[in-house]
């Protein structure tokens, strides 16, 4: 049976656990960093010396680590893209701006334990040579931002930051800047255009990889609050013990924010890959199953970006048999293990870990209706495709939900999705608003010509079967 694993929220949900430095030492805090700043370089076979800095990135890299931010990138790769020729300072910027709809695992350790993801933090840019990080935390989070502010503060005063670190000769400086409430603000190099004082506008990748021409254009490592989290913790433990927890190319743990119609709703910390959907979904130590006399229709796995899964759809997976050969086996999507590839194999994501269950007293064209108008109001406005697709689906399905659907509007919303992504945009944000549009038409297309139909048929009766005008008056709204 699946069981919590406590990692990251081990004490923050402890009674009497606070989030001042105090109870952090008493529990342990900061000693990963004094075992980093006291680590010795390590004579190699070819008589070479490996710093402490390149220990812990290679320990990083064989904890097999991945990002917990939404892409799910291997950080110790990540961390091997910085450019460390150029001369310049190398920058290094938590990403907390969580505002993937459904997920709120970041504001729990930030809220509740802020001096481990300092800790986190501390030993990244020792082992990146970083001299100056930023905490971008989301513009909604005022007293996210006013408890970490006082958590660096007690950390300076403690020595962990500032200079001479500890007395090893290690100086770092560390700020919370916070955002505006912009959702692309997540979105890495938006991030940075965005610290740097202008419009959160995406940079394109190539030239403007932040590892090589990121922050003022140097190079730049951004990691989500999790992730950062988790480097204090392969400190500890070593990559290899790390990479124990979890699954092999899934290490370590994840916290998952489960919401929607279960009757316990919350945050859920497990080893990656070690339970399933329908797990997390019924189990009594997780969701507690659905709301009584309720049937699940459908969940969105990974925060409301990622491609919907319908109750009893069913996926071809690669597993390898007790003799090793890699055969195919059908996995219903409630069995399907809570993991990065099991989700990308099934054609969705595990995303920022955001499970949002719904049951069968959803309306489907209406729960899309409110994911388009999110993406509508965030998009950046940058890319036309972008820009004026978002509002178009969001206008279109607005229609449907207000009595004014056409039954051909399912294949009009496809149409307009299907000529967003693909690269016809600066940032991921094209498929964002995409893929939900995509993934709920295609697997409830019955209920969008449905309410369509139920439309046209009622205003046919109104003007006695005067529809053409309508016809027209909707195209030419359309234009507007």
């Amino acid at each position: 049976m699946a069981q919590e694993y406590k990692l990251i929220l081990k004490y923050a949900d402890e009674p009497g656990y606070t989030p001042d430095i105090g109870c952090y030492l008493r529990h342990g805090g900061y000693a990963d960093l004094k075992k980093a700043l006291a680590m010795q370089p390590k004579d190699l076979p070819d008589g070479k010396k490996m710093s402490p800095q390149e220990q812990i990135r290679e320990d990083v890299k064989i904890s097999g680590l991945r990002g917990r931010g939404g892409a799910g990138f291997s950080c110790g790769l990540k961390w091997s893209f910085v450019d460390r020729k150029s001369g310049k300072p190398i920058y290094l910027i938590c990403n907390a701006d969580e505002s993937e709809p459904g997920t709120f695992k970041d504001r729990q350790i930030m809220h509740k334990d802020p001096h481990q993801l300092i800790e986190g933090m501390i030993i990244s840019c020792f082992a990146n040579d970083v001299k100056l990080a930023y905490i971008y935390i989301r513009g909604e989070m005022p007293e996210g931002a006013k408890i970490l502010n006082r958590a660096l503060k007690e950390a300076r005063e403690k020595n962990f930051l500032g200079k001479n670190i500890l007395g090893a000769g290690y100086d770092l400086e560390m700020y919370v800047h916070r955002g505006a409430g912009a959702y692309i603000c997540g979105e890495e190099t938006g991030l940075i255009e965005s610290l740097e004082g202008k419009r959160p506008y995406p940079r394109i990748k190539p030239p403007y990889f932040p590892a090589v021409l990121g922050l003022w254009m140097c190079p730049t490592i951004v990691n989500n609050v999790e992730t950062l989290c988790n480097v204090k913790h392969i400190v500890a433990m070593g990559g290899a013990g790390f990479a124990k927890l979890g699954t092999p190319n899934n290490t370590g743990t994840r916290i998952v924010s489960l919401s929607g119609q279960v009757k316990r709703p919350g945050y859920y910390e497990i080893e990656v890959g070690k339970a399933t959907i329908g797990e997390l979904i019924n189990d009594p130590k997780f969701g507690g199953g659905l709301l009584d006399g309720r049937k699940l229709k459908a969940v969105i796995p990974g925060g409301s970006s990622a491609k919907v899964f319908k109750a009893g759809e069913k996926f071809k997976l690669k597993k390898k048999d007790a003799e090793g050969k890699e055969i195919l086996v059908e996995t219903d999507m409630l069995d399907l293990p809570y993991d990065f590839d099991s989700l990308a194999a099934a054609g969705s994501m595990s995303g920022s870990s955001a499970i949002i269950v719904m049951d069968d007293s959803v309306d489907i064209v209406e729960a899309l209706a409110n994911i388009a108008e999110f993406y509508a109001h965030e998009s950046c406005g940058q890319c036309t495709p972008c820009r004026e697709g978002a509002l178009w689906m969001s206008k279109a399905l607005h229609r449907l939900t207000h009595g004014e659907g056409r039954a051909s509007d399912a294949d009009y919303l496809v149409k307009i999705a299907d000529n967003i992504p693909g690269g016809r945009t600066i940032c991921a944000f094209g498929e964002a608003c995409s893929w939900p549009v995509q993934s709920f038409v295609g697997k409830f297309r019955d209920e969008f010509v449905a309410k369509g139909k139920a439309d046209e048929e009622r205003r046919a009766k109104e003007t006695n079967g005067a529809e053409p005008a309508y016809e027209m008056k909707v195209a030419a709204g359309a234009h507007h």
